[in-house]
C-alpha cells in the first residue's frame, strides 16, 4: 500500500469536479423550452379549454407548465403520480389533457400564475434570484459525487473485479458502515471504497467523514478501507478533510485518493486484490 502524503499536498491535489458553466449559453433544453413558452404566448387567451388544446398538441412541452408553478420535473412527476397514478406526463397529455390542466390549476394556481407571468417584464434581478434557487444547483452536487463513483468502478471493472455500489458492508461483531464501492459485494466485503466528491460545502461533508470514520471503526483486520475524496469544496472544510487524513496517517484505512492519483488508487487496489486471492 502506499503511504501517507502530508496533509497540504493532499489539499493541493483537490480538483474541481463540476465543470464552469457559462449561464448565457444556450442549450438544447433550453432552446425547448423557448419554443414551448413561444407557443404558449401565442395563444389568444390562457383558460382552461385553451391550455387543454396546447397540452394535447405540444405533449413534449408540458413539464413547462410544471415550470411556471415552480415544479421542476421530478415534482411534477410526484404529483402526477398521486393524483393519475403515473408520471408519464407525455401520455397524460395526449390522452387526458383537460383533467391534467384542471389538476395543475387546482393544485398550483396554474391559470392565475402563468396569466401574470405572460404580462410581466423580467429584469437581471429576476433572472438571477431564479439561478440562485435549488434548482440551480442540486443536480451539479449530484454530478460531482456520481463523477468519483463512476471512475473507480470504471477501475475495478478493468481490474476484473466483481463489486457493487452504494451498499452496506459487515464488519466486527456484525456492523454494519456504508460504503460506495464494495468488493465483490456487501455480504463477503473484502475492499470497501468511500467516494466523497463535493465542489460546495455544507453539513454533507461532515456526514462523509462520519461515514469514513464508521468504515474505519468496524473494519475486519482482512478488510481493506479506501476513500477517494476530491472536489474544491473541501477547501472550506479543511478540518473535516484532516480528519479522514488522520485515519490514512494512524493505519486505520488503507488508502486515500485524489481524482489526480487514482493511478496510485489502481496499483493499491489490484495489490489488495492479489493479497486477497482476488485477482
Amino acid at each position: 500500500m502506499s503511504g501517507a502524503v502530508p496533509f497540504d499536498d493532499y489539499v493541493a491535489s483537490l480538483g474541481r469536479l463540476t465543470a464552469i458553466v457559462d449561464p448565457t449559453a444556450s442549450t438544447p433544453e433550453a432552446e425547448a423550452i423557448t419554443e414551448a413558452v413561444a407557443s404558449l404566448e401565442q395563444l389568444p387567451d390562457v383558460d382552461a379549454s385553451s391550455l387543454a388544446w396546447w397540452a394535447r398538441h405540444n405533449a413534449q412541452s408540458v413539464h413547462v407548465l410544471g415550470l411556471a408553478v415552480g415544479l421542476g420535473q421530478e415534482k411534477l412527476k410526484a404529483a402526477l403520480t398521486t393524483e393519475f397514478g403515473s408520471a408519464g406526463f407525455v401520455t397524460l397529455a395526449r390522452r387526458r389533457p383537460t383533467e391534467l390542466i384542471a389538476m395543475l390549476d387546482e393544485q398550483f394556481d396554474l391559470l392565475r400564475l402563468l396569466r401574470v407571468q405572460r404580462n410581466r417584464t423580467y429584469g437581471l434581478a429576476d433572472v438571477l434570484i431564479a439561478r440562485a434557487g435549488p434548482r440551480a444547483t442540486a443536480s451539479g452536487g449530484q454530478a460531482s459525487g456520481r463523477k468519483i463513483e463512476d471512475e473507480i468502478s470504471a477501475i475495478a471493472t478493468d481490474l476484473g473485479l466483481p463489486h457493487t455500489q452504494r451498499s452496506r458492508f459487515t464488519g466486527r461483531q456484525g456492523r454494519t458502515a456504508p460504503a460506495d464501492l464494495i468488493v465483490p459485494d456487501a455480504d463477503n466485503a473484502s475492499i470497501v471504497v468511500a467516494a466523497k466528491g463535493f465542489d460546495s460545502t455544507g453539513s454533507k461533508l461532515t456526514d462523509a467523514v462520519r461515514e469514513i470514520e464508521e468504515m474505519a471503526e468496524v473494519r475486519l483486520p482482512r478488510q481493506y478501507v479506501f476513500a477517494v475524496i476530491d472536489g474544491i469544496g473541501w477547501h472550506r472544510r479543511k478540518a473535516d478533510l484532516k480528519k479522514i487524513h488522520s485515519l490514512w496517517a494512524n493505519d486505520h484505512i488503507d488508502g486515500m485518493y485524489t481524482l489526480a492519483s487514482l493511478d496510485q488508487f489502481r496499483a493499491d487496489l489490484r495489490d489488495a486484490a492479489t493479497r486477497l486471492g482476488l485477482g
